[in-house]
């Protein structure tokens, strides 16, 4: 399973970015999506997730402000961020927990990670 992140970039306070993530892989059951964040000399911390059934949940620091979503079809997931703040500055990673199927059928269930996306935000 691979996912491939796009969409980090340099802003200013207050402006909006759009993250995509895609995951890629043979037969694969997504159960949930989601993004984490690495701050510099801080812990990985979660900032939003989406499970299979569109139920979601949040970090309380960007409630109301970011908005996960995803396209199944697509095994895609967006995290569409606005009024962003300095603080939000951080790596962003994508995160999917899966299910794919060998050639038996055998089910193979993983935490997978993208590579990590780059977002600054300017005062």
């Amino acid at each position: 399973v691979q996912l491939q992140a796009s969409g980090g970039g340099l802003v200013r306070t207050g402006q909006s970015l759009r993250l995509s993530c895609a995951a890629s892989g043979s037969r694969l059951r997504i159960d949930t999506m989601g993004w984490y964040r690495q701050a510099p000399a801080k812990e990985r911390e979660l900032v939003a997730i989406i499970s299979r059934d569109g139920n979601t949940n949040y970090a309380d620091s960007v409630q109301g402000r970011f908005t996960i979503s995803s396209d199944q079809a697509r095994n895609t997931v967006y995290l569409q961020m606005n009024s962003l703040k300095p603080e939000d500055t951080a790596v962003y990673y994508c995160n999917t927990k899966a299910i794919s199927y060998l050639w038996d059928d055998s089910p193979v269930a993983g935490n997978y990670w993208g590579q990590g996306t780059l977002v600054t935000v300017s005062s």
